[in-house]
């Protein structure tokens, strides 16, 4: 018989749609709390402390069920729950990233045009880029002063906020300079600047040449005490303004901006904040950056952060007994869920699916045994042992799950984190919800799967 799934709503009761409907409610909130990565560092940390947890650097020793966190640069966050078994025997490793598509603001991106200030981006992660044209913008994070002091900037978010937008080309006009563009060019790179202000300044100075753009530093100064030179040691992001809804009559559905990684990144930290016991095995929720650029970066997974923190947790565990061949034998012997999302087939274009081994919204979690793109290129490939044993453990423990792809072998795919994680011999793969619309302004996920992954989570790092 053909391995199937059925539709995880129809077996539901009230009560138990309505744990769903709570937990996806703080779900939300954490998305619209942590639209940049060092946004949801802080939020983790936040909920971290209030379950009990402790920085790691606090502790000179480590003993089962201590629960402590770890913080790379306010980019990445690590929680563990140390476990009752010989750390060298390895550990539950669940790792998300936090990063998702966006436009960053460039080093010198100010300038005057026709009486109008803009500012030059640089989308950041693999974009649609006309589909961020012509939609209200929020501006996210941290300007850094010559003297170090660090200025946090939002705007956009509060209804009394102005916003930003890329200013599209009427359709009236666009016959000759756009309609015949590739979908990929329709909006390009350089075109993708943002309205910040149309009023010149009111000083009588002759010098002045660029008046509106000349207010728009004043006003800077005055909010945040920065000038133009600042904008070089920034980190500055443009993402969709506006909170996570739900999606539909039946409000079945949460659509909103960052679910590709950060559904993953929140449920596998709601799970372990909810561990009530020492675990057998130590638990470790690994909260990563820079996946959508290639995992680069001291805060990317290709650093040697996570050899960093592990050589931390097993030096305050076993102190004199240690070496690094105890590290090598950890990580060897350790488990991980790449959890990172699929692509659920889309009914407007299922074409581009395989269906038979496609995931699908309200199905559960996803479990992707290899992604890469033509011929595999670039994957993890996981092994059939360690698929079994997972298809044990959530069988067992009444966990709904599918087994999904990205997409028809010539069409495309993509890649995560798992790959990084197999480096070091860690039994690897990737595990997360289904999503429509991936990569958009607006992604769609299913609540049940939401809170399914959630659980799988819960059953793995038990």
């Amino acid at each position: 018989m053909l391995y199937q799934r059925d539709n995880g709503w129809k077996a539901l009761n009230p009560e138990q749609k309505e744990n769903i409907t709570v937990f996806c409610e703080g779900y939300k909130q954490y998305l619209d709390a942590g639209k940049t990565e060092r946004k949801c560092v802080t939020e983790a940390i936040r909920l971290a402390e209030a379950r009990g947890f402790i920085s790691a650097d606090s502790k000179t020793t480590l003993v089962p069920g201590d629960r402590v966190w770890f913080n790379n640069r306010e980019k990445n966050v690590v929680l563990a729950v140390i476990g009752q078994q010989d750390i060298a025997k390895g550990a539950n490793f669940v790792v998300s990233h936090i990063d998702s598509p966006r436009l960053d603001i460039k080093q010198q991106p100010l300038y005057e045009d026709t009486e109008l200030a803009l500012m030059k981006t640089h989308y950041y992660g693999g974009i649609k880029k006309y589909q961020w044209a012509s939609r209200p913008l929020a501006l996210h994070g941290l300007v850094v002063l010559k003297n170090g002091q660090k200025v946090d900037i939002t705007i956009g978010e509060q209804d009394s906020d102005p916003v930003f937008t890329i200013p599209d080309l009427l359709p009236h006009l666009d016959h000759k300079v756009q309609r015949d563009r590739k979908a990929s060019e329709v909006l390009k790179g350089e075109e993708m600047h943002i309205l910040v202000g149309s009023e010149p300044t009111t000083i009588n100075d002759e010098t002045i040449k660029d008046r509106v753009k000349y207010n728009i530093l004043q006003k800077l100064n005055e909010a945040y005490g920065i000038v133009e030179e600042d904008f070089i040691s920034a980190e500055l992001q443009l993402v969709p303004a506006g909170k996570a809804r739900d999606v539909g009559i039946d409000r079945s559905l949460v659509g909103a901006y960052g679910h590709d990684d950060r559904i993953c990144a929140y449920t596998s930290l709601k799970a372990i904040l909810d561990i009530d016991h020492t675990p057998q095995t130590t638990a470790i929720c690994f909260l990563v950056d820079k996946e959508e650029t290639g995992s680069t970066g001291s805060t990317g997974l290709q650093s040697r952060y996570l050899e960093y923190f592990m050589d931390e947790l097993i030096t305050k565990i076993r102190h004199q007994d240690y070496s690094a061949r105890v590290l090598r034998q950890c990580l060897w012997n350790s488990r991980a869920l790449s959890s990172d999302v699929n692509a659920g087939i889309n009914p407007l274009f299922k074409s581009v699916h395989d269906e038979q081994n496609a995931s699908k919204l309200g199905y559960g979690l996803v479990l992707t045994k290899y992604t890469g793109s033509r011929g595999k290129s670039m994957t993890n490939d996981a092994d059939a042992e360690y698929i079994a044993q997972l298809r044990q453990l959530f069988d067992s423990a009444g966990i709904k799950w599918q087994v999904g792809m990205l997409g028809k072998v010539d069409e495309g795919g993509g890649g995560t984190v798992a790959k990084f994680l197999a480096h070091y011999g860690i039994r690897t793969i990737d595990a997360g919800p289904a999503l429509l619309s991936m990569h958009s302004p607006l992604e769609v996920a299913s609540k049940f799967d939401i809170y399914e992954t959630y659980r799988a989570y819960q059953a793995f790092y038990g």
